[in-house]
């Protein structure tokens, strides 16, 4: 009979392990799994406070508590490292977001049994969870899923709808797609729907392209203390409280530098943050994100050059790259490869990497390190709260 083994740590996607491999689902460190299957709870493990728990997609660390979450971000990018053969050096404290502080968030809505559910979907499935509580999203998000609700009540037939919420400067934008609206009553019941929660901003995506339908004044994201106008699904990180921690920290780190190339600069999240002391050329592919990051360093008179380029395709080179004090990347799920390349030929003598996937972080910084970078530190971010989503900012030193 196999005997009772205590729960040592999180794996990647959330399941408790034991000390001889076992994987065991909704389990926190310091748990014991008994020799019947049966599973007694440790220091770390608490009750999940969302009724959705266990069968909303949205979360899978509710059972643990704060500590237990704060070592597993911190495991995450610590394990990466040491799996790629790459020394860490300074391995700064995670931060952690709280809860009820995410600003964006797509959700689902489908009509079940003639009645619209809306929420995220389930773990490992296409069915939407009918949310009726969320610890995770911004109370305002949240305030509108019922409003939504109640509108899509109206409508009849079948219908898929993807809903995306983000919290801009003026309130809510709220994105619309799949939604069929058809003649002036349906225009119209969109519109007073819109003006009655104060929506920042409605736009409907019929398949080529989101279309405003109201936004009664241009809607924008202050980043780096700088009015940012924000394309319709445009890219924002997941709490203004990570933002602030991971920006925090990059300016320290990259303090004194003169000259920085922000890549994957999207709409300027870490260039208008590091403008006025330093000059910062901010490279991004989107065409929407450049053109709004440009146009704001504009208005507002700062130090950023906007530079329309895709670094997938045509990375900085190294000659161009050496022009610079500092170079700081902030690049999609899968890595920076091409661009990273380019980077371990350059002579840049700071590197801070800005990445949401430890594993394709992991993979590129072994290529830095090959090239003699050293990774200096790390802090592991926590944005997306309960969930087994780590962000992580980093420094490259040579």
């Amino acid at each position: 009979m196999t005997q009772s083994s205590e729960i040592v740590r999180i794996a990647a996607k959330g399941d408790g392990v034991t000390a001889d491999g076992r994987h065991v689902p909704r389990a926190a460190p310091g748990d014991v799994l008994r020799a019947d299957g049966t599973l007694a709870p440790g220091q770390h493990h608490m009750a999940p406070p969302c009724r959705h728990f266990g069968t909303c997609g949205g979360c899978q660390l509710q059972h643990c508590d704060e500590a237990a979450i704060a070592r597993y971000v911190a495991e995450r990018v610590a394990f990466a490292a040491e799996g790629q053969g790459v020394a860490l050096g300074a391995m700064f404290a995670p931060h952690l977001s709280p809860p009820r502080s995410r600003r964006r968030c797509s959700l689902h809505a489908a009509s079940a049994g003639g009645k619209p559910v809306i929420g995220f979907r389930e773990a490992g499935s296409h069915r939407v969870v009918d949310m009726r509580e969320c610890h995770i999203l911004a109370p305002e998000l949240f305030a509108l899923v019922p409003a939504l609700r109640t509108l899509l009540a109206r409508r009849k037939g079948r219908y898929a709808v993807d809903i995306e919420l983000t919290l801009v400067d003026q309130g809510v934008d709220c994105a619309l797609s799949g939604l069929s609206v058809e003649g002036l009553a349906e225009t119209e019941e969109l519109l007073a729907f819109a003006q009655a929660h104060g929506l920042a901003r409605l736009t409907l995506d019929h398949g080529y392209g989101p279309e405003p339908m109201w936004e009664p004044e241009p809607a924008t994201v202050t980043l780096g203390g700088v009015p940012v106008g924000f394309p319709s699904g445009g890219f924002l990180q997941a709490t203004a409280d990570g933002e602030a921690a991971l920006a925090a920290t990059v300016r320290e780190w990259l303090a004194g530098c003169g000259t920085v190339a922000d890549l994957f600069a999207g709409l300027g999240t870490f260039a208008f943050a590091l403008a006025g002391p330093a000059k910062v050329l901010a490279v991004e592919a989107a065409r929407d994100a450049h053109l709004a990051c440009k146009a704001a360093a504009g208005r507002a008179g700062k130090p950023v050059h906007a530079m329309h380029r895709d670094l997938f395709r045509n990375p900085l080179q190294p000659e161009e790259l050496d022009r610079f004090d500092a170079v700081l990347l902030d690049p999609p799920r899968a890595g920076a490869r091409e661009q990273v390349a380019r980077l371990a030929e350059s002579t840049v003598a700071r590197i801070a990497y800005v990445s949401c996937n430890p594993a394709s972080w992991a993979r590129d910084a072994a290529q830095l390190a090959a090239a003699g970078y050293r990774l200096e530190a790390a802090r592991p971010v926590g944005q997306f709260v309960w969930s087994t989503h780590v962000e992580l900012a980093s420094l490259f030193v040579r």
